[in-house]
């Protein structure tokens, strides 16, 4: 399977799917152009992420989600500009945010399966591992971490508040596919976690709940505050305040 030919189909599915549409917010679309990576299977990172230090003991190899896995495809879905820009100013969440991240989630879990599909129709088996009834999250942690995958995958680094920062920012979402067709792997253009992220600082104020130090993010914290989202906003939830009026929203910050 070549990844040009995936981009396109995921491009074009986005572009024709009304479920990346918010009808009641103005037709605001949810998602831009998509960003897609490639790992092998058997790539030494997948076990280093079951590290102690890493995601942990739970998180699952390729392998586990499916036998004779050969490759993970692995996407970031960059929000709108409509989405993003209502999100900038401080304070609660926008209700564009809101929309992004549940139907937001919606349209991910759609593209899954379209991925999934279009394998299938190849001759190929795949499984999407987030919508398998073995996945789980424990304790805030999950045995498929698709912010890990995609940097396995070579679609971005790790920021100080958590976010993977992409070529295309760090405000969307993340989803991934494990297939057993041979795939080229996406080289992987940083050599640390954070290579991308230029420790400005910026997103710490942003915070609502101050989760944010220059040592990093207390996902306790963070937790807390959306708990608090999800009673005010019910049925969504999120916040995205880190992820939006900083340099890392749509791009590679300069350092």
């Amino acid at each position: 399977m070549d990844l040009g030919d995936l981009t396109i189909a995921v491009e074009k599915f986005l572009r024709d799917n009304s479920l990346n549409v918010v009808n009641g917010l103005h037709n605001m679309p949810i998602f831009d152009i998509p960003l897609l990576g490639v790992a092998q299977a058997n790539d030494p990172l997948f076990e280093r992420l079951r590290a102690d230090d890493a995601v942990g003991r739970l998180h699952k190899l390729p392998q586990d989600w499916l036998v004779g896995a050969k490759s993970v495809l692995s996407y970031f879905l960059p929000f709108s500009l409509e989405v993003r820009k209502a999100n900038r100013p401080a304070g609660l969440p926008a209700i564009e945010w809101l929309y992004g991240r549940i139907e937001g989630e919606s349209v991910n879990d759609a593209l899954r399966n379209f991925l999934v599909q279009l394998f299938s129709e190849a001759g190929y088996t795949a499984v999407a591992p987030c919508l398998d009834e073995r996945f789980s999250v424990v304790a805030g942690k999950s045995n498929w971490s698709e912010r890990h995958v995609a940097f396995v995958a070579g679609l971005g680094t790790f920021s100080l508040n958590r976010s993977l920062i992409t070529r295309r920012g760090s405000a969307g979402r993340i989803g991934s596919v494990v297939v057993d067709a041979e795939m080229t792997p996406t080289p992987r253009y940083y050599a640390s976690l954070d290579e991308n992220c230029s420790k400005c600082g910026v997103c710490v104020p942003r915070c609502p709940s101050q989760a944010i130090s220059e040592g990093g993010k207390d996902n306790t914290v963070c937790g807390q505050y959306i708990e608090q989202m999800k009673v005010l906003y019910k049925p969504r939830y999120g916040c995205g305040k880190c992820q939006t009026a900083v340099p890392c929203e749509a791009g590679i910050p300069r350092k």
